[in-house]
């Protein structure tokens, strides 16, 4: 079973992304900040994160910088959520070493596509 950590600060869009993807089958682990998710991340090495830009303390390209600083979690694909469509933002993801870009509201089944070939591809290498 996958294991994903889901880095969200507003507590309705953390439970209802938990909920799904428990229901699809994965173990979930959460953070509401970006102080927690980078010390999730490097303590329990999840499979895939799905990682919120705007959250509290570090933004959410600041947490994946620190996270692919981290020898242990450097290969952890890392998929960012974002309100913003604007192309600077998906080159800014990019650039903070984010592996993937999906807006809100998140269309759900896209998501799961592009975490299945994420999770494939780690599987795979």
């Amino acid at each position: 079973m996958p294991h994903i950590l889901v880095v969200e600060d507003d507590p309705m869009n953390r439970d209802m992304l938990t909920r799904r993807l428990t229901w699809e089958g994965y173990k979930v682990t959460t953070a509401a900040n970006g102080t927690q998710a980078v010390e999730i991340a490097c303590n329990i090495l999840p499979d895939l994160i799905l990682m919120d830009v705007g959250i509290p303390g570090l933004n959410g390209w600041q947490a994946t910088r620190a996270i692919k600083a981290d020898p242990a979690a450097s290969q952890i694909p890392v998929i960012i959520l974002t309100a913003y469509a604007l192309q600077d933002e998906r080159r800014t993801s990019l650039e903070a070493g984010c592996d993937d870009y999906e807006t809100k509201p998140i269309n759900f089944t896209q998501l799961l596509n592009k975490m299945q070939h994420y999770l494939k591809r780690a599987v795979n290498s």
